[in-house]
């Protein structure tokens, strides 16, 4: 499972221009699920994203959690996050889970993040999204649950 987590001011996903999720201060999660993932991927990420010390504490030091801060999440479902570009032009995702596993386990990361006090935002599965956000710092990481455990 991997996932580009983004810190931001606020952050909107809209399917055909209806806003179907939108947040605050907090962060976006895009993540895509590996044909391979189960649900330790879902639990290790959703606790180590959760946990993150990447917002500001009172003398500015990238020093408190989301849950800390009381921030949002939105999440997003993102399947080119396991491109494979290394041959050719045209990139390969082989390595991406099927649909139904796929929309499986993005539920129950969303659902990990709520059990965890956080308040979550979402895309919409396998639909045609535009992603509009203010990245704050800018603030961008990049998590593989394979490299978690």
């Amino acid at each position: 499972m991997r996932a580009c987590v983004q810190r931001v001011s606020q952050a909107e996903v809209t399917v055909d221009g209806a806003t179907c999720g939108q947040i605050g201060r907090g962060l976006v999660v895009l993540l895509g699920v590996a044909a391979d993932d189960t649900q330790r991927d879902v639990d290790q990420l959703a606790e180590k994203i959760c946990q993150l010390r990447i917002f500001a504490d009172d003398e500015g030091k990238m020093n408190r959690s989301l849950v800390e801060v009381g921030g949002a999440m939105l999440v997003v479902s993102q399947f080119t996050l396991l491109g494979d570009c290394r041959k050719g032009r045209r990139p390969s995702f082989i390595a991406a889970a099927e649909p139904k596993l796929a929309e499986t386990l993005y539920e129950q990361f969303v659902a990990a993040a709520k059990n965890r006090g956080i308040e979550v935002a979402t895309g919409k599965f396998r639909a045609m999204m535009d992603v509009t956000l203010t990245n704050q710092g800018p603030v961008t990481l990049l998590l593989d649950s394979r490299k978690l455990f």
